[in-house]
């Protein structure tokens, strides 16, 4: 068994350095797992299905290639990128994970979550994100014309990052008290997410012991990829070639 987990790559031509380190992970490590799961933000946002350039369908065709290997291939909405829709994944094969969900490794239930959802500390994106991720809301996003949707994430992009500007660190990374009510809820005790960008393993106190939450990292100047063998979890970090 190898199962691998990588999140937050925030892909877009933008950054043609983490797009070619993607393509080598595709080529030469992806290949070597039995499932891989993408939490989150695997691009820097997604305007609508019927709003892929080239660019898009480059990434579409390497994870088709995944899944045409008879290999699945999972993916979790990110803040960035929860507009995905099912035209992607029938291009490309993914299923759909529900945020959060558990998975069964070596015998153990563990919870997979994308990690906005931890911030609690952030009201503000938290009712925003309530308000956005609203079905009827979503569907009449889709339905309203693409320049108006173009528009529409170049206004939240600005918005984010003058509202990231004025926040500190600790109200944007997740709150210790719902990392143990959710824990709890789920009765794991095992976590894994990303979103903060904080590439970590941290000790969770329980009531029933100890548990584990692995954050990880971003693609930016290190690719981050956490795999789940026989051996039990570890996370390793590799080098991004500047541009």
């Amino acid at each position: 068994m190898n199962l691998q987990f990588i999140s937050d790559l925030h892909l877009t031509p933008e950054r043609p350095d983490i797009v070619r380190a993607f393509t080598s992970y595709m080529q030469e490590q992806a290949p070597k797992s039995d499932a891989l799961y993408i939490l989150g933000d695997f691009f820097e946002y997604w305007v609508g299905d019927d709003a892929m350039e080239p660019f898009h369908h480059d990434i579409a065709r390497q994870l088709k290639a995944y899944t045409d290997s008879g290999k699945p291939l999972y993916l979790m909405a990110g803040n960035r990128d929860f507009a995905i829709g099912k035209d992607f994944l029938k291009m490309t094969g993914a299923i759909w994970l529900k945020d959060p969900c558990t998975v069964d490794i070596n015998g153990e239930k563990i919870l997979l979550m994308h990690g906005d959802l931890l911030c609690t500390g952030d009201q503000q994106y938290l009712r925003y994100r309530k308000i956005i991720r609203n079905p009827l809301v979503l569907g009449l996003l889709r339905l309203s014309p693409l320049s108006y949707r173009l528009n529409l994430v170049q206004k939240i992009r600005s918005n984010s990052k003058k509202a990231k500007s004025m926040k500190t660190l600790e109200i944007m990374d997740v709150t210790q008290a719902e990392v143990i009510r959710i824990m709890e809820q789920y009765q794991v005790k095992t976590l894994i997410h990303g979103h903060t960008h904080r590439p970590d393993i941290h000790d969770v106190p329980l009531t029933s012991g100890s548990g584990k939450r692995i954050v990880l990292g971003d693609w930016d100047k290190k690719g981050w990829v956490l795999t789940a063998d026989e051996s039990g979890l570890n996370m390793e970090a590799f080098d991004i070639q500047p541009s």
